[in-house]
Formats: structure tokens, C-alpha cells, sequence
């Protein structure tokens, strides 16, 4: 067997014809002498890829497989390209690998489908949104301009100006109740005692009245 393999060889030596192979010359290499060593003490004559782009133990099973092929099986690898992706694919390294290339798009292609799927409910999102900008936001808006007026209606009653005329016209109207009081009696509508006890208290509160709004105004000058 490796006889008829030195053979060949010497006659591609001699000038005589070989059939070509589409490996790169770093793959297929000719032997330095006319019968090549055995399987077991070297693996020179089988094709291999090279060592830097195949993890060792990956290397180690290929090369298992390529010992058990025989020389025509071997040839046919170097110089038909179909029996090399044959061979290719029938490794169980490239066999996990396409599994896992399969795998890997299959899931692509789900995720792709779920997010189709969740295609209508995104736009119906969207448009809740652009309701909300152009009903709800405008009617909160509004809302919220009330509330603005009413908190400048608010710190305007509340305002020191505000309040020192507030306690003057609460006086104003504590005298004016007093002298209708004063009235009624002079009309004899009311006693003397019942006057006398209602009057006392208003012209009290009268005077309380005219005292803060003179401090309030004095305080605020």
C-alpha cells in the first residue's frame, strides 16, 4: 500500500503526470524521499490544516480518522473538493459546530418572531401615549393653571397690605354694630342693663381691633 504511494511519487519525479490538487501548498506537501514513513511513526502523508488554526485534541481525533482511510481515499481528498466537504462535514467537530450555527439561528428567529408579535401591542402603547399628550396632559395642564390663579388669589388676601385693611374694616364694622346698638337704646328698643353688656363688649373688641391695625400698619411702613 505504501509501496504503490512511494511509487507514485517516484514517478512525479521522473516528469510523469499527476493529478492535480486544489489544496494550498502548505496543506499538501511532497515527501523528501520516494517511500514515505509509516502511519505509526509519523503522519506526514495525510492531509492536514495546519496545526495553529486546530486545538491539539481536535487535531488528534481528525488525524484518527484520516489513519483509517487508504491511499485512494486519501488522494481522492486532496484533488476532489466535494469529497473534502464530504469528509468536512462528516467530522463530529464541524457536526457541533453546525449544530450549534443552527441553534444560534434558530433562536435569532424566534426572538425575531416574538418581537413581531409584540409589534401591535407597541403601536397601540404609542398611541395611549399621544392620547394622554393631547387629552389628559391638557386637562392636567388646566388644572394646574387654577390652581396657580388660586394660589395668587391666596397669597394676595394674604398679603400685609391685605391684612391691615381686612382688620380696619373688621373695626369699621364692630363701631357701625355699636352704634346701631347705641341706636336701638336711644329708641328704647333695648334696656339699659342689656345695653350696657353688649355695648361694653363691642366697643372691647372695637378698640382690640384698632389697636392691631394700628401695629399691623405700623409694622408694615
Amino acid at each position: 500500500m505504501f509501496r504503490f504511494w512511494g511509487s507514485q511519487e517516484q514517478q512525479s519525479q521522473d516528469g510523469s503526470s499527476q493529478s492535480q490538487s486544489w489544496y494550498p501548498p502548505s496543506v499538501v506537501s511532497s515527501p523528501s524521499s520516494s517511500r514515505p514513513a509509516t502511519p505509526s511513526g509519523s503522519s506526514s502523508s495525510l492531509p492536514q490544516r495546519p496545526s495553529s488554526h486546530v486545538p491539539p485534541s481536535e487535531a488528534a481525533g481528525i488525524i484518527a480518522v484520516l489513519k483509517d482511510k487508504s491511499v485512494d481515499e486519501l488522494r481522492k481528498l486532496l484533488s476532489d473538493k466535494d469529497a473534502y466537504q464530504q469528509f468536512l462535514h462528516s467530522l463530529d467537530q464541524v457536526k457541533i459546530q453546525t449544530n450549534l450555527k443552527d441553534e444560534l439561528c434558530k433562536e435569532n428567529l424566534q426572538l425575531a418572531e416574538e418581537n413581531l408579535q409584540k409589534e401591535p401591542r407597541i403601536m397601540e402603547l404609542r398611541n395611549q401615549c399621544r392620547i394622554i399628550r393631547t387629552t389628559e396632559l391638557a386637562a392636567a395642564k388646566e388644572k394646574l393653571n387654577e390652581l396657580e390663579k388660586q394660589k395668587e388669589e391666596m397669597l394676595k388676601l394674604n398679603s400685609p397690605s391685605s391684612l391691615v385693611q381686612r382688620i380696619q374694616e373688621s373695626a369699621n364694622k364692630t363701631e357701625e354694630e355699636s352704634d346701631n346698638l347705641h341706636q336701638h337704646f336711644l329708641d328704647g328698643e333695648i334696656d339699659l342693663g342689656g345695653f350696657l353688656q353688649k355695648y361694653k363688649k363691642l366697643r372691647t373688641t372695637y378698640h382690640k381691633k384698632t389697636l392691631i391695625h394700628l401695629a399691623a400698619k405700623t409694622s408694615t411702613v
